[in-house]
């Protein structure tokens, strides 16, 4: 699993993005303007930049500029703006950002987006050694929708159990046992990520977690574990 800082002035994607990329398993640095990132990137050193352009003391796309002037642009960055045009990703992809994603972002662009940035550098290593780590690698169009990426190979869990239902009850009790049932194997199936399960199960997140919580579903049961 990877290190990503993300950048941004609102308090609630901050916090959105945080759930949603500590639930696929990363190690997540939150920074709420300029002289925080930049803090942040010398601390850590993170894998991968989430960047919001519009920030109060100085704009994301300077601060972009200013990490490839100073060489420091050694990791993959993703611009977020909630104005995007095809010109501010002409300008971000220029100056070295591989993505630009438009708010509100979608689960399966960030997703699509972060695995892509994170692949790309390991990907540069092993086909060019010793050379630069990062440059954009993206079509403008590429980079306004999150990138392309590869078809997903399904994880095959094996037969599973049967499941039986009493039918001589209640409507609403019998809705809920299917639903518990549905839910449970889901997760399992996705190995706990709440964010694979909101997106195969077409809920929101905060509409899952609500549905599990009333339903009675063990999450801790099905959480994975960081290594």
């Amino acid at each position: 699993m990877a290190t990503i800082l993300v950048v941004d002035d609102e308090l609630g994607i901050r916090a959105l993005l945080s759930e949603i990329l500590a639930d696929e398993g990363h190690t997540v640095e939150l920074a709420e303007n300029a002289a925080q990132a930049r803090a942040c990137r010398e601390r850590i050193r993170p894998d991968l930049v989430l960047l919001d352009i519009w920030m109060p003391d100085v704009d994301g796309i300077t601060l972009l500029k200013e990490w490839g002037s100073s060489a420091q642009l050694s990791m993959p960055v993703i611009m977020m703006s909630g104005h995007g045009t095809i010109d501010t990703a002409v300008e971000a992809t220029k100056f070295g950002a591989m993505a630009f994603l438009e708010k509100p972002i979608t689960l399966q662009k960030l997703l699509r987006a972060v695995e892509q940035g994170l692949a790309k550098p390991a990907a540069r290593a092993n086909a060019m050694p010793g050379a630069a780590t990062h440059e954009p690698s993206l079509t403008v169009e590429a980079a306004m929708t999150g990138g392309a990426m590869p078809s997903s190979v399904p994880v095959l869990l094996g037969p599973q159990p049967e499941q039986s239902f009493d039918l001589d009850r209640p409507l609403r009790e019998a809705r809920d046992a299917f639903e518990k049932s549905y839910f449970e194997f889901h997760l399992a199936q996705e190995n706990g990520s709440m964010t694979r399960v909101a997106e195969k199960t077409g809920l929101e997140r905060t509409h899952l977690y609500r549905k599990l919580k009333q339903l009675g579903v063990d999450l801790s049961r099905n959480k994975r574990s960081v290594i």
